[in-house]
C-alpha cells in the first residue's frame, strides 16, 4: 500500500549530516570525562536524551506506519483541501496525539511527503504539543483547571488562526504548495476505497515491517539531524546559563515576555520536558502568560521545526509560520497575564 518513489543515490558515510554531527557531540561527551568544564553538558544531554528518546522513536514508527499504509490519496483529501475545516481536521488530529513535539516532527513531515498543505501542517505542528489529551492533564496537575485550560484553549485558536491565515497565503501564491498533492475527485469516498483495498490487501508480517522500517530509515535521514543540532544548542544553553537569570527577567512585563520569548527560542526541547520548567517561570513569577509564551514560542520559533519546514516545505513556509505565530502568542500571553494577575 506505500507509494512507490525513486531512490536516492547512497551517501558515503561520512557525508552524512547526522553521522558527522553525531561523531562531534560523541567526541564532546567522551571529553568531559577528563575536562570539568564539559561535564555540565554531558549532564544536561544526557537528560534530553532520557526525555527526547522514546517520543521521538514513536513519532517516527508513527512516521513509518503513515508512509506504509496511509496512501496519498487520502492525506490530500482531508489535509490538503482549501476549506476552512481542513485546518480544524489538522488541530482536530493534532490533538490526539500523544507525542511531544519532536515525536510530532517526524509525522508532520511524514503528512507534508503525503500530500497534506502547507497550512494543514503547520496547524498539526501548533496543535499537538500542547493541546494533546496526555499533556492537558499534565498542564492541569501544574497549573490547575482554569490556569490550563486557558493554555490549552489559546493553543488551540492559535493553530487555527495561523491555519487559516496560511490558507489564504496559499491562494494567493505567497507560500509554497506541496508538490507531493495529489488531486483527487470530487466523488471519491475515503471509505468505500478503505473497503476495496482491505478485500484485497493479504497481510504479511516481514513485508510489512520492511515497509515501515523503510519509511523510519527515509524519515529519520530528514529529521535527525535537525533534532541532534536543537539538543544541543538547547543542553549548551541549559548548561551554561544560570537558573537565576531565567526568573530575574522574565516578569510580566512586555519586556520580560519578549526575553521569555527569547530563551523559549533557545532552549525548548520537548513539551513534557518544557512543562516543569514553564510552571516554574509561572511560580517565580506569578506570569501565566510568560509560562504560556515560553511554551508556544518554543513550537513556533524553535530552529527544529523552522529549518525542517525549510528544508521540506520552503523557505517561504518556515519564515511565515514565526511571522504569524509570534504577535498572536504575544498577545494571548498578555492577555494570559491580566486575566490571571
Amino acid at each position: 500500500m506505500s507509494d512507490c518513489c525513486v531512490k536516492a543515490p547512497q551517501k558515503s558515510f561520512f557525508a552524512n549530516k547526522v553521522v558527522l554531527l553525531t561523531l562531534i557531540v560523541g567526541s564532546v561527551l567522551a571529553a568531559s570525562f577528563m575536562v570539568p568544564l564539559l561535564v555540565a553538558f554531558r549532564e544536561v544531554f544526557t537528560g534530553y536524551v532520557r526525555i527526547l528518546f522514546w517520543p521521538l522513536v514513536l513519532g517516527l514508527l508513527v512516521g513509518g506506519v503513515i508512509d506504509y499504509y496511509i496512501p496519498r490519496e487520502y492525506v490530500s483529501l482531508i489535509l490538503a483541501g482549501k476549506k476552512r475545516r481542513n485546518i480544524l481536521y489538522a488541530v482536530v488530529w493534532g490533538f490526539t496525539m500523544t507525542l511531544c513535539c519532536h515525536g510530532i516532527l517526524a509525522i508532520a513531515i511524514q503528512l507534508y511527503k503525503k500530500g497534506a498543505a502547507p497550512s494543514s501542517v503547520v496547524a498539526f505542528l501548533l496543535a499537538s504539543p500542547w493541546a494533546n489529551f496526555p499533556l492537558t492533564l499534565m498542564l492541569i496537575g501544574f497549573f490547575g483547571p482554569a490556569r490550563a485550560g486557558y493554555i490549552i484553549l489559546s493553543a488551540i485558536v492559535i493553530a487555527l488562526i495561523t491555519g487559516w491565515i496560511f490558507q489564504v497565503f496559499e491562494k494567493k501564491g505567497m507560500i509554497e504548495t506541496n508538490p507531493h498533492t495529489v488531486e483527487m475527485a470530487r466523488d471519491f469516498d475515503i471509505w468505500q476505497d478503505v473497503k476495496q483495498r482491505m478485500v484485497t490487501y493479504r497481510f504479511d508480517l516481514l513485508r510489512d515491517m520492511k515497509g515501515i522500517l523503510k519509511g523510519v530509515r527515509d524519515l529519520s535521514e530528514m529529521v535527525l539531524w535537525w533534532i541532534l543540532l536543537g539538543m544541543t544548542l538547547a543542553a549548551a544553553m541549559g548548561a551554561y546559563v544560570p537558573d537565576h537569570f531565567f526568573h530575574r527577567f522574565m516578569g510580566k512585563s512586555f519586556a520580560g515576555m519578549s526575553m521569555t520569548l527569547l530563551f523559549a527560542t533557545v532552549v525548548e526541547t520537548c513539551s513534557e520536558g518544557s512543562s516543569p520548567l514553564a510552571f516554574e517561570i509561572f511560580r517565580q513569577t506569578g506570569a501565566l502568560g510568560n509560562a504560556l509564551v515560553f511554551l508556544m514560542a518554543g513550537v513556533a520559533t524553535d530552529y527544529t521545526e523552522i529549518g525542517l519546514l525549510w528544508a521540506n516545505a520552503g523557505w517561504r513556509t518556515a519564515l511565515w509560520m514565526p511571522a504569524i505565530c509570534v504577535p498572536l502568542i504575544l498577545f494571548f500571553g498578555y492577555m494570559g497575564n491580566v486575566i490571571f494577575h
